[in-house]
């Protein structure tokens, strides 16, 4: 297993997008947990930061540490279990943007690979095309950078590291991958430039359509 030093960013303690009585919607920074770790050195993370404020927070999805960006908690059951069947169903809309090193295949296109955890070298994941679990990726080629492209990407799953894993496997890693980056690749960002940038879903309560927009610091 992979150890880290850990040191979450301070400031801004939270960024806090929107919030009613049903939902909290976050912008989490690089290096920040979602969640609390096992180790009680990885407790600070955004849930435990909103819930000192927002008693009984429910988690609904999670970002990796390294990655930033929209994130939704719900504050009620009621709210919880809605938000889940909408993930459930996939009603929920997601966009994330990235730069990667090197130039896609194509301008657009879609990654089916299927991925596992890569057990001996946990957290890792890989493509297992015979024991990995189905995950599929759209991209979108939105720009260019001087090492290589600026790509959306929408997951249509929701593996752990699928973003991550499904841009290695097309021979460009995103910029600052610890995990799945050449040196060079690592190298040429002091983060991973992976950002949760839209985020879409229906109220828990109003059914109104809430849309959220969030631009990458990068």
């Amino acid at each position: 297993m992979t150890l880290f030093h850990y040191a979450p960013p301070i400031t801004p303690y939270l960024n806090i997008i929107y919030s009613d009585n049903d939902v909290v919607v976050i912008n989490k920074p690089s290096g920040l947990l979602s969640v609390p770790g096992k180790a009680i050195e990885h407790r600070d993370s955004t849930w435990f930061r909103l819930e000192r404020s927002c008693p009984n927070i429910r988690v609904i999805h999670r970002l990796d540490m390294a990655t930033s960006g929209l994130l939704v908690f719900a504050r009620n059951k009621v709210a919880q279990a809605s938000l889940q069947r909408q993930f459930e169903r996939r009603t929920v809309a997601k966009r994330y943007r990235a730069m990667v090193w090197g130039n896609l295949p194509a301008q657009r296109g879609a990654i089916e690979l299927p991925l596992r955890c890569d057990w001996p070298n946990r957290p890792r994941q890989m493509v297992d095309l015979v024991l990995g679990k189905p995950a599929l990726t759209f991209y979108q080629v939105i720009g260019h950078h001087s090492h290589g492209d600026i790509v959306g990407l929408t997951p249509y799953t929701g593996r752990s590291h699928q973003l991550r894993v499904h841009m290695q496997a097309l021979g460009t890693p995103i910029l600052g991958d610890k995990f799945y980056a050449s040196a060079e690749g690592y190298a040429a960002a002091e983060r991973l430039l992976l950002h949760a940038e839209h985020l879409a879903f229906d109220h828990p309560s109003s059914g109104e359509r809430l849309v959220f927009n969030c631009p990458a610091e990068f």
